[in-house]
């Protein structure tokens, strides 16, 4: 089952490629102050709801998803809870870096269609990554691996937002990963039933039409259940908070102004976003992996022009 939010934060379920049908109104006995939290609480409840809408949806005709503003689909959660260098590289890491993790700010939270907006700040790059993101199904804390894929309702695509080069240089991450508009989700939540092998599914982000990052969830140093165990050890999660799985850097290019960035990873459908930078800034539209290649100096290619340029 795809589910997803619409228009005001109405909650629908995907029939076929192309209908969304409006579940919203099977799901009034459930509680919530705000109505874009009650993705959280159906998924707290699927199990008691899951006939109810697939019925919903077998008798319903549905709007052509044409038709409506995609949402993010979980604009809501708890936590959003990231893991870092969290891949071999295409093999080219000697060994798993030290599972690691960072926590980014739910307020970050986009959705299909929205904007990522690159503040004025003195930034090196704005680099986006793609990753597979899991959606925590049922209460989770200090969950063994052998049985944390039980506690996944389902897998969305994710869009790691970064502000590269930001200090203090020994505490970065609140900086560089928690800005307004640096979490894109969706389009949709794909329920874990619906996909076979989550560690074996290929992963695309392009920019412009032009694909960079292009990789299988299957290079990932710490697999799914391992991040799960790992992050439940440290704090409970909760129904509807995201885990992001981490990317391969390789792929990782300059976010610019007016780019069209697309994710789509294989059963989990295509996010697409906006870029938007009022200072115009640019730089090379080398890949990280291009970038090294060429023999030149730091991780990423060097800001060519507009403020903060050197």
């Amino acid at each position: 089952m795809k589910l997803l939010y619409f228009d005001d934060y109405r909650l629908g379920i995907l029939k076929g490629e192309d209908v969304v049908v409006d579940v919203t109104d099977e799901l009034a006995d459930i509680p919530t102050v705000d109505h874009r939290a009650l993705m959280n609480g159906l998924i707290a409840r699927f199990d008691d709801y899951r006939e109810r809408l697939e019925a919903a949806v077998a008798r319903q005709d549905g709007q052509p998803l044409s038709s409506v503003n995609l949402r993010a689909p979980i604009p809501l959660p708890r936590n959003i809870d990231c893991m870092a260098v969290n891949y071999m590289e295409d093999g080219t890491r000697d060994e798993p870096a030290a599972i690691n993790g960072f926590h980014k700010s739910p307020s970050a939270i986009i959705g299909p269609g929205d904007t990522m907006v690159l503040g004025d700040i003195p930034a090196t790059v704005f680099e986006g990554e793609a990753e597979l993101a899991v959606i925590i199904g049922k209460r989770a804390s200090h969950v063994p691996a052998a049985e944390a894929m039980d506690y996944i309702f389902g897998y969305t695509n994710f869009i790691d937002g970064s502000a590269r080069g930001v200090g203090p240089a020994n505490n970065v991450f609140f900086q560089v990963k928690s800005r307004d508009t640096f979490a894109p989700i969706g389009p949709y939540i794909v329920t874990a039933d619906e996909i076979d092998d989550p560690q074996n599914l290929q992963v695309r982000l392009s920019n412009n039409g032009t694909v960079m990052q292009d990789f299988n969830t299957s290079d990932m140093a710490h697999q799914i259940a391992r991040c799960i165990e790992w992050t439940s050890s440290i704090h409970a999660l909760e129904p509807g908070d995201i885990l992001a799985t981490g990317t391969n850097h390789r792929g990782l290019n300059a976010f610019m102004d007016g780019d069209k960035v697309e994710l789509e990873i294989e059963g989990i459908g295509c996010l697409a976003i906006n870029i938007r930078d009022d200072l115009k800034r640019t730089w090379a539209r080398d890949t990280r992996l291009q970038h090294a290649e060429k023999g030149l100096e730091g991780a990423h290619t060097p800001q060519l022009t507009g403020k903060y340029a050197k």
